[in-house]
């Protein structure tokens, strides 16, 4: 069991779980998790640092993105046929929030980055190849509401359109985009994802926002009639069977868990890492600040006042309970993959609400800090603002949101159909 005086240090306080199977690679040669977690951590004081230039660059930067690279972030989950290493979703959680301590978007941009090479893992082997014989280390940004209708032609399917919200697409090479698909008979159609290469789409800069700016979540714009081929098809269907098409040739269990059982957890795992790093961020500062106290106060350090600390309690108390869920709910799925065992509707809504309770906690730590930090907090130079405002963003996602999943969740308790993302 973790002392208190662990409580600040992040990643520790998941030790109970060590044991997940996502932890462990079966990789020959991969590198070990504690290797490239230390990575992660090595690169903070860079990306804190340009937290802010990320900010009005509103995108991650090249740079920035190669060092993910070289630090095998985006090789977590990829497939060990394409030099991937096969960590699970523990691992992956383990590393994006060890970054979000430092940039909430930087670490975004690496988790959409690294969660999609396991979802495209899922694709039929002929898309893997597509995208990864030629170039291994290729990234895919996705645009996962499916708005565009795709046409049925003679060996694939036509699209025309726009999709909004990819994240990180500037450094991707592909993207994966929500189409609806029409059935075989044309009387019905289905949710699902296409696949398209860098030189079939154009980016339309509209990502202009007061949280995540740095995410560069810009919208793909195909402009005329683009032919797909069948084989880069993903149906949501196959994607939530437990048996998607991509495991005749990735055999690992990871590649058998519904999408939406895990997938979520690349937008909960950086604010797990903002979370803290609010936490980190106001310690350093209560610990220094003196307070000019207008009316009352004045002269006393900001961390001898109680409210402060009862706050800062608060949040780390929220933070840890958010961590042990996701971390609960994610290395239950691991397991239940690797025995064999199909994931169960009961089992699939609990990690959905988990997945939004987890980011709800979160944002309540970071709102706990920051209503500590005074005028002086509201500074541009000043991190916790922006992870506030970053907090609040990810929190409004509609898979993440609230009031959207509980209520969900609060149908499937009743016995009524549920109505959402599971």
């Amino acid at each position: 069991m973790n002392s208190m005086a662990d409580l600040s240090t992040g990643i520790s306080a998941n030790d109970d779980f060590a044991w997940a199977p996502g932890r462990f690679s079966p990789v020959p040669g991969a590198p070990p998790l504690s290797s490239i977690l230390g990575s992660a951590t090595a690169l903070r004081p860079y990306l804190r640092e340009r937290a802010r230039q990320t900010e009005e660059d509103r995108r991650v930067s090249d740079e920035t993105t190669a060092l993910f690279r070289q630090a095998g972030f985006f090789k977590l989950m990829q497939p060990a046929r394409y030099g991937g290493y096969e960590y699970g979703f523990t691992a992956f959680t383990d590393v994006i929030s060890e970054l979000g301590r430092a940039c909430t978007s930087s670490s975004w941009a690496c988790s959409l980055g690294a969660i999609h090479q396991w979802l495209l893992g899922t694709f039929p082997v002929q898309a893997q190849d597509d995208v990864w014989l030629d170039n291994p280390d290729a990234i895919v940004c996705v645009s996962y509401a499916p708005v565009v209708k795709a046409e049925r032609v003679a060996g694939g399917y036509v699209v025309q359109g726009k999709w909004q919200w990819a994240s990180n697409i500037d450094n991707s090479q592909w993207a994966m985009l929500g189409v609806q698909l029409p059935s075989d008979d044309g009387a019905s159609v289905q949710a699902g994802f296409l696949l398209v290469p860098r030189q079939d789409w154009e980016i339309e800069d509209t990502w202009f926002v007061a949280g995540q700016s740095g995410t560069g979540s810009k919208t793909v714009v195909i402009s005329q009639p683009t032919f797909i081929p069948e084989h880069r098809k993903l149906t949501f269907a196959q994607a939530s069977s437990n048996q998607p098409p991509g495991c005749e040739v990735n055999t690992h269990p990871i590649y058998r868990i519904p999408f939406l059982s895990a997938v979520p957890v690349c937008l909960v795992s950086p604010l797990l890492g903002t979370a803290q790093g609010a936490i980190d961020a106001f310690i350093e500062m209560a610990g220094a600040r003196v307070t000019r106290g207008a009316i009352a106060g004045g002269g006393n350090r900001l961390s001898e006042f109680f409210p402060v600390q009862s706050r800062l309690a608060e949040a780390s108390a929220s933070l840890d309970a958010a961590r042990l869920l996701i971390y609960r709910d994610t290395a239950a799925v691991e397991q239940m993959a690797t025995d064999g065992r199909r994931i169960t509707v009961d089992e699939r809504i609990r990690n959905r609400r988990d997945h939004a309770f987890a980011a709800k906690l979160s944002r309540e730590a970071v709102e706990a800090v920051f209503a500590c930090v005074g005028g002086a907090g509201l500074a541009l130079d000043q991190p916790i603002q922006r992870m506030w405002r970053d907090a609040n963003a990810i929190s409004r996602h509609i898979s993440l949101n609230w009031d959207a999943v509980s209520s969900m969740v609060g149908q499937h308790l009743l016995g009524l159909e549920p109505k959402g993302q599971y």
